[in-house]
Order: structure tokens, then C-alpha cells, then sequence
């Protein structure tokens, strides 16, 4: 399979990075302000494909760096994972809960990995580190919200669900993505998480429009929920990514 070139915006530099966890080595493709516009801290954006997806495929269908060029965005490779739609297990995705049986945690100590090293080589604002992803790169988000919710300010979500061996225990501002005809990860079961992140984001009033398919539901605790629901089926829209930059830019720890 081809895979479309990535071009990083002039301002900014891209890089391919690799890290060994637990003896595999895994990479990911990183944007980042270029060195003359790097005096400030800056957000940083971690973007996960979907299951068979890649890096290469999620940066050039998310296009968070031509979004936002001032962040730092990283576009992280999974590994072959087996899930209900590759029970084989022949291309690459995410785990979906924490001790998820013979995965031994690869991917939240990636992510944990990840973290520590663009710490080390980027100036990161810690109050804007954000986690965003599609399908099963959306499910891992949601994981990472339950498991590391700590570090983490705001949430994207296209087309995912809260695995149910996982429980929020933070109140953080997300926005959720959604198609109605998904056929593939049922809406009603995205719904069901939408109604867990509205408890645990004290956010149980009234929605209020906030756009054409756009629905803000205001948070006591300043951790809002915004959902956009489309008619459409298990998709990326080619409007989700200024969604989720916008939502980004609004929300910090």
C-alpha cells in the first residue's frame, strides 16, 4: 500500500522518533515549531490512528501541524493488535484497557515514554498536553484519560468508546465526534461514554447549540463536553481536526 507523502508546515520541523519499550521498538512522527519560533512553551498534541492504521496515514488525515502549527504534534505508531474486527491480529492498533490480556501495558508505557522524552528535547507547556484519536486510536485516548488522566488537560474523540473494565476518576474537557449510522463501534455505545464524561465533568445540565450539529454542555467544574454529532457512519470528518484544535486552544489544566 502507497503511502501519501507528509509535509510539515515551513514553520515548522518533523522528525521520525523511535523509542525501545520493553524491548520493542516503537516510533512515532513528531511536528514541532521550528527552532527560531521555539523560544516559548508550547502545546503538545498526542494523535492516535485508528486500528490498521499508521503515523503517516493519521498525520496526513488529521493534519493537526497545518492546524495548529504552533504545538508540538505527535503521531505515534501502534502494533499489531488482534480486536474484534482483526481477530489475527494483522495490523497495527492500540490496547483498550489497562492489563488487557498479553499486551503487558506496551501502550500506556509508550505513551509514558513518549512523554518523558519530548519533555526532554522540546519546550512543553505542561498545562496543554492534550490526547486526541480516531476508532481504536479514540479508545486509547479514553484510556489515557482513565489511566493518565494527571498530565493530560483535554480530549478529542472521533468514533470511540470508554472500554467497560475502565472508570474516570478526573473531570476533564472533552470533545466528542460522532456518527449516528456508525455501523461499526454502534452510536449507542458512544453515547453511553458521552453520558459517563458528562458525570464525571459535572456537566449533567441542558445542552446549549453551539453550531449546526454542535452541542456545549457548560461544566461546574469548568470541564465542559462538546459533542458533534453527524449522520454519517464510522468516519474522520474532514472537519473534525479544526473541532478538536479549536476545543484544544480553549482548555488548559
Amino acid at each position: 500500500m502507497a503511502l501519501l507523502a507528509v509535509v510539515a508546515p515551513a514553520c515548522m520541523a518533523q522528525t521520525t522518533m523511535t523509542w525501545t519499550v520493553e524491548g520493542v521498538q516503537r516510533t512515532a512522527l513528531v511536528f514541532s515549531p521550528a527552532p527560531a519560533t521555539n523560544a516559548h512553551k508550547a502545546p503538545l498534541v498526542f494523535a492516535f490512528h485508528g486500528h490498521g492504521g499508521t503515523m503517516q496515514t493519521a498525520a496526513q488525515g488529521m493534519h493537526l501541524q497545518t492546524l495548529w502549527p504552533g504545538a508540538i504534534i505527535v503521531y505515534p505508531q501502534g502494533l499489531k493488535t488482534r480486536s474484534q474486527v482483526d481477530p489475527q491480529g494483522n495490523y497495527p492498533g492500540w490496547q483498550i484497557r489497562a492489563g488487557q490480556a498479553g499486551l503487558n501495558d506496551r501502550d500506556l508505557k509508550f505513551f509514558d515514554a513518549m512523554l518523558a522524552t519530548i519533555h526532554q528535547q522540546f519546550p512543553v507547556d505542561d498545562t496543554r498536553i492534550y490526547a486526541t484519536g480516531f476508532s481504536n486510536g479514540a479508545i486509547f485516548s479514553y484510556l489515557l484519560w482513565a489511566e493518565r488522566g494527571k498530565v493530560l488537560a483535554a480530549f478529542g474523540i472521533c468514533a470511540g468508546m470508554l472500554d467497560p473494565a475502565e472508570h474516570f476518576t478526573l473531570s476533564r474537557s472533552v470533545v466528542v465526534i460522532g456518527g449516528t449510522n456508525d455501523h461499526v463501534l454502534p452510536f449507542s455505545l458512544q453515547q453511553q461514554t458521552i453520558d459517563l464524561d458528562r458525570q464525571i465533568d459535572n456537566a449533567n445540565g441542558p445542552g446549549q447549540p453551539c453550531g449546526l450539529i454542535c452541542t456545549l454542555y457548560p461544566s461546574t467544574s469548568q470541564t465542559p463536553v462538546v459533542t458533534r454529532i453527524h449522520s454519517g457512519g464510522h468516519v474522520y470528518p474532514p472537519w473534525a481536526g479544526a473541532a478538536i484544535v479549536e476545543f484544544f486552544k480553549l482548555h488548559k489544566l
